[in-house]
């Protein structure tokens, strides 16, 4: 199997929870498209040699140009998102060569992932884990609760762990964990969780902090505030 590993970024989310405006993938942080920073992230950890973007249909062309001038050392290429975030993976998915035989699939709402936690995941496919996603430990206490929301349990959280992107797969297991999906979004919650449906292991190396989900309006402040610690710091330019 080729050891080219290619990114499928599913980028055709509105983002209904950030409020009115532009699809989420296309807000800005300080000044930047969170998509634009998510994929200078994944080709900054130089092992992702091709990224797929699948982005709003209205918005491809936009999407094309803003992406474009990015100087990267991966291969960049748009296509058209699907109505739900599973059918926009399928779809990255079915256009990839035949030459790739490791995928990653990273939420374009998670722009600040540090190379360390790409460079994790792949490493670990490379060293034979078919599914392979980054997590960090819960600080939380977390509880199980009943349909009436009583308690029902209280969870261990050395056992559990919040779960981030980019996930990796063999090409073959993400392939078939898709073909298999019954189309009901509201069980499907990442790409591994229909991997675990094959009944294939699902490895966890280490996410990062930094790696958080941009979802709410204070994530946004969260971002910025970042951005500007690591420019501060001459991380970023």
């Amino acid at each position: 199997m080729s050891h080219r590993t290619a990114a499928l970024v599913p980028a055709a989310g509105r983002g209904e929870r950030l409020g009115p405006g532009l699809p989420k993938a296309l807000r800005p942080i300080s000044g930047t498209p969170m998509l634009a920073m998510a994929v200078h992230a994944l080709a900054a950890s130089r092992v992702v040699d091709l990224i797929v973007v699948a982005a709003p249909t209205e918005f491809v062309d936009q999407v094309t140009a803003m992406l474009d001038p990015l100087e990267q050392s991966a291969e960049i290429t748009v296509v058209e998102g699907g109505a739900t975030r599973s059918e926009s993976v399928a779809r990255a998915l079915i256009g990839l060569p035949d030459d790739v035989g490791y995928v990653l699939v990273h939420d374009a709402a998670r722009p600040l992932v540090p190379a360390e936690v790409v460079i994790g995941v792949v490493t670990a496919l490379r060293e034979g884990q078919r599914a392979v996603i980054p997590g960090i430990a819960v600080v939380d206490t977390v509880k199980a609760v009943d349909s009436g929301d009583d308690v029902v349990s209280t969870i261990p959280r050395d056992s559990i762990r919040a779960v981030q992107t980019p996930q990796g797969f063999a090409r073959s297991v993400l392939a078939a964990a898709h073909a298999a999906f019954d189309g009901d979004e509201s069980t499907v919650t990442d790409d591994a969780s229909l991997v675990e449906r094959l009944g294939v292991p699902v490895h966890v190396v280490p996410g990062h902090e930094d790696a958080f989900k941009v979802t709410r309006p204070i994530d946004l402040v969260l971002a910025e505030a970042l951005v500007a610690k690591r420019r501060a710091s001459g991380i970023l330019g």
